[in-house]
């Protein structure tokens, strides 16, 4: 059973940074592709950043320039550094691996708890 952990979101004020960090469990990790999405209340949950198992980065154009997705493979984490945090940016957190339908990505497993981030003065 494939467990994401998500960690480090909390209220920040605008302008500010935050780390978020997804801890998989899994020896296939390394192989797949992942990424973090956020639902904001009262909004669909959307992809906002996705990494493949060679490093390649993509971004939704929101959070392109102010966010960083990486990964760490021999700690089965993928982290998202972000900057220039706007109250927009509020939502709650959630990393999966991902997959690829024609040229939509999907989640593949369940979804976890998610970190709620909170973008306030």
């Amino acid at each position: 059973q494939v467990q994401l952990v998500e960690s480090g979101g909390g209220l920040v004020q605008p302008g500010g940074s935050l780390r978020l960090s997804c801890a998989a469990s899994g020896s296939i990790f390394s192989i797949n592709a992942m990424g973090w999405y956020r639902q904001a209340p009262g909004k669909q949950r959307e992809l906002v950043a996705r990494i493949g198992s060679g490093g390649n980065t993509n971004y939704t154009d929101s959070v392109k320039g102010r966010f960083t997705i990486s990964r760490d493979n021999a700690k089965n984490t993928v982290y998202l550094q972000m900057n220039s945090l706007k109250p927009e940016d509020t939502a709650v957190y959630y990393c999966n691996r991902l997959a690829v339908v024609g040229s939509t990505w999907l989640n593949v497993y369940a979804w976890g708890q998610g970190t709620l981030v909170t973008v306030s003065s």
